[in-house]
Parts: C-alpha cells; sequence; structure tokens
C-alpha cells in the first residue's frame, strides 16, 4: 500500500473518530451521571439506616434510664423500710428483755421489804438465792451464759488476766487460778463481758 493510501486511511479514521466523540463523551458522562446517581442513592441509604439506628438507640437508652431510675428508687425505699424495721426490732427487743426483769424486781422489793422486820439470817439467805436462781434461769433463756473460768487453761478470747499468780504445780501454769469477774456470753459465740481472771505462772 502506498504512503499516499495511508495518509487518507488516517484521516479517514480521525474524522469518523472526530464524528462518533461527542457520542462517546455523551455515553460516558451518561454513564458517570448514573454512578454518581446510585452512590448518591447508597449514600442517603446509608444515612437513613444510621439515623434510624441512632433514634433506637437514644429510644432504648432512654427505657434503660428510666428503668435505672426506677431501681434505684425502689433500692432506696427498701433501704429506709428495712433501717426502719431493724429499728423497731432492737427497740422491741430491748423492751421484752426489760419486760422479763420486772417480775424479779418485784421479788427484790418484796424480799426488801421482809427483810426489814426479818431476825432470822438463814430466811434472808434463802429468799436472796431464790431472786438470784430466778434472775439466772432468765439470762439463761435469754441465751446468756457464764463463761467457765476457774482450773481452765487460760483463754484470750474470754478471760481477761488481771493478775500473775506464782504456782508450785506445774499442771497449774497457764491456768486460771481465781475467777475476780464472772464473765458472760450471749448466744453460745458472743462474749457479752470477758472474765476477769487470776493466772498460774
Amino acid at each position: 500500500m502506498s504512503q499516499k493510501s495511508n495518509k487518507q486511511k488516517a484521516a479517514s479514521d480521525n474524522r469518523r473518530v472526530d464524528e462518533e466523540m461527542p457520542e462517546i463523551i455523551d455515553d460516558v458522562e451518561e454513564a458517570v451521571e448514573e454512578n454518581n446517581a446510585e452512590n448518591e442513592t447508597d449514600e442517603l441509604s446509608q444515612v437513613d439506616a444510621l439515623s434510624k439506628e441512632l433514634d433506637e438507640t437514644k429510644a432504648q437508652l432512654e427505657k434503660e434510664k428510666k428503668e435505672y431510675l426506677f431501681l434505684m428508687a425502689e433500692f432506696d425505699n427498701f433501704r429506709k423500710r428495712t433501717l426502719k424495721e431493724k429499728s423497731e426490732i432492737i427497740r422491741n427487743a430491748s423492751e421484752n428483755a426489760m419486760k422479763g426483769l420486772l417480775p424479779i424486781i418485784d421479788d427484790f422489793e418484796r424480799g426488801i421489804e421482809a427483810n426489814a422486820n426479818a431476825t432470822d439470817p438463814d430466811a434472808i439467805k434463802e429468799g436472796m438465792e431464790l431472786i438470784y436462781n430466778k434472775l439466772v434461769k432468765y439470762l439463761s433463756q435469754n441465751g446468756v451464759k457464764p463463761i467457765e473460768s476457774t482450773g481452765v487453761e487460760f483463754n484470750p478470747d474470754v478471760h481477761e488476766a488481771i493478775a500473775m499468780v506464782p504456782v508450785e504445780d506445774p499442771d497449774a501454769k497457764g491456768k486460771v487460778i481465781d475467777t475476780l469477774t464472772k464473765g458472760y456470753t450471749i448466744n453460745d459465740d458472743k462474749v457479752l463481758r470477758h472474765a476477769k481472771v487470776a493466772v498460774g505462772q
């Protein structure tokens, strides 16, 4: 093929491209616009979905906040009610304890009146022992019991050593030799008062 034919063919191709170019550009622009429109629609859908999710989260948070405030109010009411009931139990318990002592006080008063004119010391002693036994029985019924001390091993949980006494018997070392003030427990384990004792050394 000659050089002239090549030039003519190239010129023809250029003309065809020039003629088709506007159509190609239009097609490209149209495709770009469609793509942009689709992207915009997708973005709007995502924004709508996120906005809906945010609204649902806000509603859930508000609901949980109300439930939390309700629970806090309920707990505060429960705490106040419990404190009131506890104070009433303590007050009633001490009231019952004092009420149980009143008959023993009555016995003491009758004993004092009887002793004013009594001449027999044995009768006075017997009366005192009766009242004492009644008081000990009442304390025992309410869980108050004396702590065992004289002759047992010294126990710092229930004994208070106020004197150390030298002893010749090796078995008596570390043991309670004498009880100066009796100790008491309540409900078998709580010490109401430690026993004041002398311990052998």
